[in-house]
């Protein structure tokens, strides 16, 4: 036989193809009938966590779920809305809506437990997000083992998680690492008192969450290690005191980049887009160019906060000032 003879012609293909009707159109005795699964389709993801290393540091990815809206007219406040439902649709993105994804890291670094941002506490009635804690007790993780909490700004969707909807602290043997600066802004009353309205509540909402902390709280300057081979590096724009972190150990590097750009294919693809939460748009655009001008040079591995999960991936340059995210690829060990 010929590899000719032994591959399928499209005159054979159509006739096997007709057979098969022939067969189904003879009635059930004749027609092939699909089993039925015995299992309701289930309706939630596997527990979503993520484990890697940088030398001798673990990181866990720890997802705490992701929100869908309607896209708002202005989540791009630098161009249309039409502009950003093309970028969208050119990464595969339905239009008309955005996921913003959400994902705190552990770090097992020198002996110390520590998170980096909480997500949004107990979540909301969807289900969309809230999943941190039981993310945590899917990895093997205790909230009570946690020796440090790391807050790199203050928006919501980083600190809520520091306590349960009772009031209490969600990690309760835990040191809260606050950067300096965004404590200063945010604890300062002539800044709250001169806010526009639509921010009074972020002010209300920052105090309540870090009220009667006292000694547990300690503010953090940049450039000092937080643990062995983590250091705070200033990444203002999008609040005044947002705070990237460099991970080193042996010669492996990860920067982890909070909020320097919010979803990838978006900010990365157009690192002159402002997102609607940046809180000075010009400053959070040098930064996110400087931070991904530094990262591309030097193939550095990147976290994001809100990069698709598991939110780890390289930057490389797309063009002569636009950037593409490439994932990590899946790894079974460590």
């Amino acid at each position: 036989m010929t590899i000719d003879q032994a591959q399928p012609t499209r005159r054979g293909a159509l006739a096997t193809f007709g057979a098969g009707v022939a067969l189904a159109a003879a009635g059930p005795s004749l027609a092939l009938t699909p089993a039925l699964a015995a299992v309701p389709p289930a309706t939630k993801q596997a527990p979503a966590f993520y484990r890697n290393k940088v030398g001798d540091i673990q990181l866990t990815i720890v997802n705490d779920g992701a929100r869908t809206m309607p896209l708002p007219d202005t989540f791009v406040r630098n161009v249309t809305k039409a502009e950003v439902e093309s970028a969208l649709g050119a990464a595969y993105v339905p239009t008309g809506k955005l996921t913003v994804p959400y994902n705190p890291i552990l770090l097992n670094s020198g002996g110390k437990l520590a998170l980096v941002d909480t997500g949004n506490g107990q979540g909301d009635a969807k289900g969309e997000v809230g999943h941190l804690l039981p993310n945590l007790a899917a990895a093997g993780i205790d909230p009570k083992q946690l020796d440090m909490v790391i807050i790199t700004h203050f928006h919501g969707d980083h600190i809520l998680g520091l306590r349960m909807a009772d009031g209490s602290l969600t990690f309760p043997n835990a040191e809260v690492k606050v950067p300096a600066a965004e404590w200063a802004f945010w604890m300062n009353d002539e800044n709250m008192a001169k806010a526009p309205d639509a921010m009074k509540g972020a002010f209300a909402l920052v105090r309540r969450i870090f009220k009667d902390l006292g000694d547990r709280l300690t503010p953090y300057e940049m450039d000092k290690d937080l643990l062995p081979g983590v250091t705070p590096f200033a990444t203002v724009g999008h609040t005044p005191g947002h705070t990237s972190l460099a991970i080193q150990s042996g010669n492996e590097r990860l920067l982890l980049q909070a909020d320097v750009t919010n979803i990838p294919a978006l900010f990365l693809r157009n690192p002159g887009w402002h997102v609607m939460f940046d809180m000075d748009a010009q400053k959070a655009e040098e930064t996110r160019r400087r931070f991904y001008d530094r990262a591309s040079a030097d193939k550095v591995l990147v976290a994001g906060f809100h990069f698709p999960f598991p939110a780890l991936g390289h930057v490389e340059k797309d063009g002569a000032n636009n950037f593409r995210l490439v994932p990590v690829a899946w790894n079974p060990v460590l």
